[in-house]
C-alpha cells in the first residue's frame, strides 16, 4: 500500500461490539447449554466504524462520517478510533448500539444486543466532507445515517459504493457498486416482486436477485457476496462468478465490511469494477482465514508488565500480538516446544523462525502436558521460569502456554502464517499441518543444531563426577 491511494469517506452506522472468548469443553449440569472458561473479553469497532478501520488498515487516509452521542459507549468508540481514522459526527437519538459475542474459539454462542440509538439529522460538516469526497463507502446497518444524508450521497461526484442493510432504505440511483449477502439481496428482491420462494444460497437466485436490483436501483453493478463460495457480480445481464482464491476457515464477523471497504478504495483509486470486486474477494478471504474482526480489537484489560502467573499462561498478551501485527499487513511466526533447559539448539531455531516474519509466539507446553511426553522426571525447568527465560530473548516477541498434547487449540487462537519447526521432523507430517494450512499458513522447517537436545544435556549433568571430598559444588 502507497501513500498515494485515494482518501475514502465512510458514511454509515457505528456500533461498538464486545467478545467474550474462551473454550468451551463441557455441558453445564443444570442445563444442555456449553460452559466457557478462561474467557477474555475485548471491544473493537464495529458496523460503519469497522469497516472505516479496515479500509484505514489498506493505508489509505479515511474519515467516518457517523452518528455518536454523549452516552458512555460513544465515548469508547471515540477512544477506539483515536488515531486509525478521522471523524464527523452528526448527533445521536439514544445510545450507541453494540453487541456482545459469547465465543467459544471461533464459534458464536450467543450475542447480546444493547442500545437503538438513531441519526437524528445531518451537519453542514457531514454534508461537506461527502460533497468533497473522492470515494464514497456507505456501510448503512439501518440507524439512519445515510438516511439524514442521503440527499448529500445522491449527488456527491465520488463514486459510491453501497452496503446496504435489510432494515436501511435502498442506495440511492447511480450507485458505482452495491454490495447486499445473498440474504439480503434475496429480501430485497422479494420486497420488489412480492414472492417468497427462492434459496438465497443459489447462485440461480443470486444472479436473478442482482440482476432485479441493478434495475430496481438504478445501480450501475451488484456484487452478491456468497461467503466461501465468493461473490456474483451483475451489471444487470448475465452475472460474473468471482471464486474465492482458497478455502477459509474461522470467524466470518465483519467480512462484509472487508469485502465492501476493499471495493470502495480500488474504486476510488480507478479500478475497473470487475478488478475492484476480484480484489475484494481475495481481501475478504484473507481476512477471514487471519481471525476476523479480532485484528482490530482491544482487550478491555490493559497490557501491563507484570510477570507471567505460576503456570506461565501469557496466551492473552500473545493473542493480542498476533493481532497487531496482522493489522499492520504482518507475518506472524509461531514456534513450539518443551524449551525445557534451553539450549543453543533451540536459540537458533527460535532466531531463524524471528527472521521468517514479523513477529514469533512461541508455544509452550505446560508442566502437565511436559510430564505426560516427556515423563514423571520432566520438566526439570517449571513452566513459569520456562516463560521468563524465552521472553527475554530478543528475538521473542511473546509467549503462549498450552495444556494439551499438541498445539492445535492456542494454533485456532493466533493463525499464524508460519508455524515454524526444527529440521528433524522433515520426514513425517505434523499433526497440526492440515490446521496451519486450513486458513491459508505454512508449515516451515528450519535447520536444527546436531548433537544439542536438553535430554541429552540431563544425561550428562546427572552422570558428572561429585566434587572432591565429596561436598557440594559451590
Amino acid at each position: 500500500m502507497t501513500a498515494s491511494q485515494t482518501p475514502l469517506v465512510v458514511v454509515g452506522d457505528a456500533l461498538l461490539d464486545h467478545d467474550l472468548c474462551g473454550r468451551a469443553e463441557r455441558l453445564a449440569p443444570d442445563a444442555p447449554v456449553p460452559v466457557v472458561h478462561g474467557t477474555r473479553r475485548s471491544s473493537r469497532p464495529g458496523g460503519a466504524a469497522l469497516a472505516a478501520c479496515l479500509a484505514a488498515a489498506d493505508g489509505r487516509p479515511v474519515t467516518l462520517v457517523t452518528a455518536l452521542g454523549s452516552d458512555p459507549a460513544s465515548d469508547t468508540l471515540r477512544e477506539l478510533l483515536a488515531g486509525r481514522v478521522g471523524l464527523v459526527e452528526v448527533p445521536l437519538e439514544g445510545t450507541l448500539s453494540s453487541k456482545t459475542r459469547v465465543l467459544a474459539g471461533d464459534r458464536p454462542l450467543l450475542r447480546l444486543d444493547d442500545g437503538e440509538g438513531r441519526a437524528r439529522e445531518a451537519t453542514p460538516e457531514a454534508v461537506s466532507t461527502v460533497a468533497a469526497a473522492a470515494g464514497v463507502l456507505v456501510a448503512d446497518y439501518g440507524r439512519g445515517t445515510a438516511d439524514v444524508l442521503r440527499d448529500a450521497l445522491a449527488h456527491t461526484a465520488a463514486p459510491v459504493v453501497w452496503d446496504p442493510h435489510v432494515r436501511g432504505r435502498p442506495p440511492v440511483p447511480g450507485v458505482r457498486l452495491a454490495t447486499p449477502s445473498a440474504q439480503e439481496a434475496r429480501v430485497f428482491a422479494r420486497r420488489l416482486d412480492g414472492t417468497g420462494s427462492g434459496d438465497a444460497a443459489g447462485l440461480r437466485t443470486a444472479a436473478r436477485d442482482a440482476r432485479a436490483l441493478v434495475r430496481a436501483w438504478q445501480a450501475q453493478a451488484v456484487a452478491v457476496t456468497l461467503g466461501e463460495r465468493g461473490a456474483l457480480l451483475s451489471h444487470g445481464e448475465t452475472p460474473l462468478l468471482v471464486p474465492t482464491p482458497a478455502a477459509a476457515t474461522g470467524d466470518p464477523c465483519g467480512a462484509g465490511d472487508r469485502f465492501a471497504a476493499a471495493a470502495a478504495g480500488l474504486l476510488a483509486d480507478g479500478a475497473l469494477t470487475e478488478a475492484a470486486v476480484q480484489a475484494a474477494v481475495h481481501a475478504a478471504t484473507r481476512y477471514v482465514a487471519e481471525g476476523g474482526a479480532r485484528a482490530v480489537a482491544v482487550p478491555d484489560q490493559p497490557e501491563t508488565a507484570a510477570e507471567p502467573s505460576a503456570d506461565g499462561d501469557t496466551t492473552g498478551d500473545a493473542v493480542r500480538t498476533a493481532a497487531r501485527v496482522r493489522a499492520v499487513g504482518g507475518t506472524v511466526v509461531a514456534a513450539g516446544g518443551c524449551f525445557d533447559l534451553l539450549h543453543a539448539g533451540h536459540v537458533a531455531l527460535l532466531q531463524a523462525a524471528r527472521r521468517a516474519g514479523d513477529c514469533l509466539i512461541v508455544c509452550v507446553n505446560s508442566d502437565d502436558s511436559v510430564r505426560r511426553r516427556k515423563g514423571d522426571g520432566r520438566p526439570l525447568v517449571p513452566a513459569a521460569d520456562r516463560v521468563r527465560v524465552l521472553r527475554a530473548l530478543e528475538c521473542v516477541d511473546a509467549v503462549a502456554v498450552f495444556d494439551e498434547d499438541t498445539p492445535e487449540r492456542i494454533l485456532g487462537e493466533l493463525r499464524p502464517h508460519i508455524w515454524a519447526k526444527g529440521g528433524d521432523y522433515a520426514r513425517t507430517q505434523l499433526p497440526e499441518q492440515p490446521l496451519v494450512e486450513s486458513w491459508g499458513g505454512q508449515v516451515l522447517l528450519l535447520p536444527y543444531l546436531d548433537g544439542r537436545s536438553t535430554t541429552g544435556l540431563a544425561r550428562r549433568a546427572a552422570q558428572a563426577p561429585s566434587p572432591a571430598g565429596g561436598g557440594r559444588p559451590r
